[in-house]
């Protein structure tokens, strides 16, 4: 079963003392990476290591290296006799990324493609059109330093809103936001959570286990969420729908209610 991905955690390959600690850390998924957290001369150890991962109840993830890295075939075929449940490709900017990994691992794999550069923006329409894709991911400090803009909200907001507005249009999942770079502040970490939830964003990527807290209290609903969706809904049910406390109320304020409610509902929360 496919998790929600609110908050999947990245673990080094060729750390595999941490993967046990990974997959009980409470994230939602564990990315086991390839690519930038493995040094070159530690990519082959990275390799076995994920290869020979103990088995583990969570959703697993592999990010490869990119296609143009150099390194994409041995990582695929490292995995081909223990592939996890998805794969994330670093660096995906066309059609031919992804179908690389489905011509080793087969078209039954799920696929994650990292966006990272502008390049990769503008393939999103082929990308997207890949029948393997779950969802996009969105590696913001990659894509920052390659338009050359600041790794912040504003400069990003544009690329942001593209990936979400792309990603409903072929009918994805939501994307998953890049990485907040701090550890330790938890306020921070919330913060950049909930503006990525604003936008559209279903979850975010974490690089440590302290940051999966704060991430999923942002993308859980909060108990003033459910209070406000049952208003809208009690309002309706009197035949009171007109107005809620001075705000207007319509169908599509009702039905984002309803959607409210189902999220909870799905995050086993109590709706008494």
């Amino acid at each position: 079963m496919i998790p929600s991905l609110l908050a999947p955690l990245f673990v080094p390959g060729n750390r595999p003392d941490r993967f046990p600690k990974a997959a009980a850390s409470g994230a939602d998924a564990v990315i086991y990476d390839l690519e930038d957290a493995v040094g070159h001369n530690e990519k082959g150890i990275a390799r076995k290591a994920i290869a020979g991962r103990p088995e583990t109840s969570v959703y697993e993830i592999v990010r490869v290296n990119a296609a143009s890295s150099g390194f994409m075939d041995q990582d695929l075929q490292a995995i081909c006799a223990n592939p996890p449940s998805a794969v994330m490709v670093a660096k995906t900017e066309g059609a031919d990324d992804l179908e690389k990994v489905t011509a080793m691992l087969g078209s039954q794999i799920t696929l994650i493609p990292l966006i990272e550069t502008a390049r990769g923006l503008v393939s999103l329409t082929d990308v997207l059109a890949n029948d393997a894709v779950l969802c996009l991911a969105f590696g913001s400090i990659d894509f920052a330093l390659d338009i050359g803009s600041s790794h912040e909200r504003l400069a990003l907001l544009a690329a942001r809103s593209e990936l979400v507005l792309r990603s409903r249009l072929a009918n994805r999942q939501s994307p998953i936001d890049g990485v907040t770079v701090a550890i330790d502040d938890a306020v921070a970490i919330k913060d950049d959570a909930l503006h990525a939830k604003s936008l559209g964003f279903g979850g975010k990527l974490a690089v440590h286990p302290r940051q999966i807290a704060p991430i999923f209290s942002a993308f859980s609903v909060s108990d003033e969420e459910i209070a406000w969706a049952r208003r809208v809904l009690h309002s309706s049910q009197d035949g009171n729908s007109d107005k809620l406390y001075g705000q207007m109320i319509d169908r599509p304020v009702m039905e984002r209610a309803k959607s409210v409610l189902a999220k909870a509902s799905l995050s086993k929360r109590s709706l008494r």
